[in-house]
């Protein structure tokens, strides 16, 4: 492929400054960026983009993505049923091989669905080889990555993965061994994503009350879960810097709390959207953003958008990762991470609303072409990068070792 690509015609939804569409636009992309968009624009690859929408690609904020081999077994479960079966049962079992295939099949399905970057939370590290299998297969996949990992992250030196700290946090590993984790992230310079305020309103207001009483709390922190915080509470994580990252449906499905996406929102929490697991809920950012946009507009007194949706899966995930000057959006500089969606199935046709037909009515089958990076990786419907079959084959194989009691 060329380093000059032109997305030719296309209706552009953008999603900064606001979640807004321009039709009949062209999209160029030079040396993996988007270098403008426009009209009458030429480069010496063209892909007729004509009638089709081309926006940013999907951030998922948060998902366990070595879990792929496992999709689906937790269904009618409760977080304490996951806890036991998944993180005491198949979690033990997994060997290297099985995290390195966990995560690329974990990460291609992501990229199939349109998500272009995501968040590994990753609880696998049992050694060395653990970890360093984990981050092959993210990077084998292509997707653009943030690898959050329970203390010092090994180095890598692919320009596509960044690091985090996966902290248990005073909730879940108590107030000592919390305090620890946030001063070593202080200390290795890394952003902190811990699961905070979604295990029952005494447990949040402890969790919060130990990290203010050390003075922990600030910036490049993302709460996940964090549905019992008080209103005073989520005002405190706004005021020091703090972000949010919210998985509506494991939060429904697992009874984690009603999702607090529009109290989060009011209280100016940069809040962002995640797939969580596959165990028990879709791995489609699709499926998330209707869960998020029905179960906010069921709460009343709360004015809650599709264009709000769209962005806190697009721009405000890449802002809570950090990488809002990355991607998130089709500003020119930015990375050409960016899907192009098919308007011809029935569902789609009309179009009398692009934002609202994406958030309500578009799924992964619609879904053309997507570019990491100015580098496709799903075109025709279809991952270009890997042979799935034999990805596939190996998922099998990984999946009935770690389910066999």
């Amino acid at each position: 492929m060329s380093s000059t690509l032109l997305l030719r015609g296309g209706i552009v939804l953008d999603t900064e400054p606001q979640s807004r569409v321009t039709e009949h636009t062209d999209v160029l992309i030079e040396n993996g960026r988007i270098a403008a968009l426009g009209t009458g624009l030429s480069a010496p690859e063209v892909l007729d983009v004509s009638g089709h929408i081309v926006m940013p690609g999907f951030v998922d904020t948060h998902r366990h993505t070595w879990q792929a081999a496992i999709g689906a077994t937790m269904a009618d479960a409760t977080l304490g049923d996951y806890l036991a079966s998944v993180l005491g049962g198949y979690a033990p079992r997994y060997r290297p091989a099985d995290v390195r295939i966990g995560n690329l099949a974990g990460a291609l399905d992501a990229l199939g669905s349109g998500t272009t970057t995501l968040l590994d939370w990753s609880q696998l590290n049992a050694t060395p080889d653990h970890t360093d299998a984990a981050i092959q297969g993210l990077c084998e996949s292509g997707i653009r990555g943030v690898f959050a990992y329970g203390g010092a992250a090994p180095a890598s030196v692919t320009p596509r993965l960044t690091f985090a700290y996966a902290a248990m946090g005073p909730e879940i590993a108590g107030a000592d061994e919390g305090v620890r984790e946030w001063r070593e992230a202080r200390e290795l310079g890394l952003p902190i994503t811990v699961h905070m305020g979604g295990n029952g309103r005494e447990s949040a207001a402890m969790g919060l009350a130990v990290l203010a009483a050390n003075d922990l709390l600030g910036p490049r922190t993302t709460y996940i879960h964090p549905n019992y915080f008080s209103d005073d509470e989520l005002r405190r994580i706004a005021d020091t810097g703090g972000t949010a990252s919210i998985a509506p449906i494991s939060e429904a499905g697992l009874h984690i709390g009603y999702p607090a996406t529009g109290r989060l929102r009011a209280a100016g929490i940069p809040t962002s959207l995640s797939t969580d697991s596959v165990t028990s809920g879709p791995g489609d950012m699709f499926s998330v953003m209707r869960a998020a946009y029905l179960l906010e507009r069921a709460r009343p007194g709360l004015e809650f958008t599709t264009r709000d949706v769209l962005r806190m899966a697009t721009l405000e995930g890449a802002q809570v990762l950090g990488l809002g000057d990355v991607t998130g959006s089709l500003r020119p500089g930015k990375q050409a991470d960016l899907l192009v969606l098919r308007t011809d199935s029935l569902g789609m046709s009309a179009l009398l609303d692009p934002i609202a037909a994406v958030v309500l009515a578009a799924g992964p089958a619609d879904i053309d072409t997507v570019l990491v990076g100015g580098e496709i990786v799903k075109h025709g419907g279809r991952l270009v990068r890997h042979r799935i079959d034999a990805v596939r084959a190996e998922l099998l194989v990984s999946a009935r070792h770690v389910a066999t009691v």
